[in-house]
């Protein structure tokens, strides 16, 4: 339980089972409560004593704000579940400091689906498509990984069933759980012609199909992975390239000269809470950027039109920056250095002279690492085999202190 006693907001999780399921602190934090907020369905479960009830109107967002207008009141805001797992809890973490709030959680539908299913918690990968893309699955599809995804509606496991197939997973277990912890719970396996309750949960077992597409989270993957019109940070460098930029969860990347938005895609793949923004000036670009987002499980990435230094005015303050196209451009290095903040890195690669010039001139003013990347790759000449060069590859890396 976070809070304290001058907390004047509450958030209470209900179960399936209603009221019955609350504990005896929940139950007092409801009972005390001036104002109630919820769903509909969760305010149905309280009974009628004449005080304010407010229903999550649509958007969610103007919701939140109308909560905040009643700091100083007390309210008790009714949530499902644990309110701190992909819940409301965790949103309004990010607009009430702690003393303010209290968290009273219940059994959440990923325990309560590995309880079903004997799953241990750890073992298993969690997401929401609750109001977002299902393509966030993507990132998650593994061999003999075990999913538990919370859906959006009742259409949502034949979205998932639809993903899988497309990845070559269609011989994956889909296991679906409706209303887990009330008197309606069921389980049954998915089938297409089923209809399911809108509030279920999802439990996938992956199975790659032969010639599934292996594509982990380790940097480098491989170059087919991403539609691209040449304009791509080559296997062997990208990964070079993400362990310099060091990826760290919750950070925010810069990914300056995007080309297809390879190294973006792979920052986020990192880990789930990793955030990127692809800045490339080229329309047909920025849709190589869209299709390989969607495909590769990262679609919440961010895509910004226009050309760098201009292009950076107003975007989210950055931890790391990669520059991997236009660094000749006036200005543009020093203002991406000028963006970190202490502590931030920032990697820029260069194929040309003019621009191994701008490097080797910061790298004498700043310090850092400069590194000459030179791959070649085994192809067939003749008969026989040789080694194709690709342009090598000048990479500076700096931290700011």
């Amino acid at each position: 339980m976070t809070g304290s006693a001058g907390a004047w907001l509450s958030v209470v999780g209900i179960g399936e089972d209603g009221l019955d399921g609350v504990s005896p602190a929940g139950r007092r934090l409801i009972d005390a409560a001036v104002v109630l907020m919820g769903g509909e369905r969760h305010l149905a479960m309280i009974p009628g004593d004449g005080r304010e009830r407010l229903a999550w109107p649509s958007p969610f967002s103007e919701g939140v704000e109308r909560l905040i207008g009643l700091r100083g009141r007390r309210v008790c805001v009714l949530a499902s579940g644990d309110p701190m797992d992909h819940g409301i809890g965790a949103t309004l973490s990010r607009r009430v400091a702690a003393g303010e709030m209290i968290v009273i959680p219940a059994p959440g539908a990923f325990a309560l689906a590995c309880a079903r299913m004997g799953w241990a918690r750890a073992e298993v990968e969690t997401l929401s498509l609750h109001g977002r893309p299902a393509a966030l699955l993507h990132a998650h599809v593994q061999p003999g990984a075990r999913l538990l995804i919370l859906s959006q509606n009742g259409g949502t496991p034949g979205k998932v069933a639809d993903l899988l197939r497309q990845r070559g997973y269609g011989d994956s277990r889909i296991t679906v759980l409706e209303h887990l912890g009330g008197p309606l719970e069921r389980r049954r396996e998915w089938a297409e012609a089923d209809e399911y309750a809108d509030l279920n949960t999802i439990a996938v077992e992956c199975v790659a199909g032969p010639g599934a597409p292996l594509l982990p989270r380790t940097p480098g993957l491989p170059d087919e992975a991403f539609h691209h019109d040449g304009q791509l940070t080559k296997r062997e460098v990208r990964a070079a390239t993400l362990a310099a930029l060091a990826p760290v969860p919750g950070q925010v990347l810069w990914d300056v000269g995007a080309g297809c938005g390879s190294i973006a895609l792979e920052w986020m793949r990192h880990h789930p809470t990793c955030r990127a923004v692809a800045i490339e000036p080229r329309g047909d670009r920025l849709a190589l950027i869209a299709a390989n987002a969607e495909a590769l499980g990262c679609p919440l990435l961010s895509i910004i039109e226009g050309k760098a230094p201009a292009a950076l005015a107003g975007l989210p303050s950055p931890d790391a920056v990669f520059i991997g196209g236009g660094i000749t451009a006036p200005s543009l290095f020093e203002t991406c250095w000028e963006a970190l903040s202490p502590g931030g890195r920032l990697v820029a690669n260069a194929v040309t002279i003019e621009g191994e010039q701008v490097l080797t001139r910061a790298y004498a003013r700043l310090g850092g690492s400069l590194t000459r990347i030179a791959i070649s790759r085994a192809e067939p000449v003749g008969p026989f085999s040789g080694w194709r060069p690709l342009m090598p590859v000048t990479q500076l890396a700096l931290n700011k202190t």
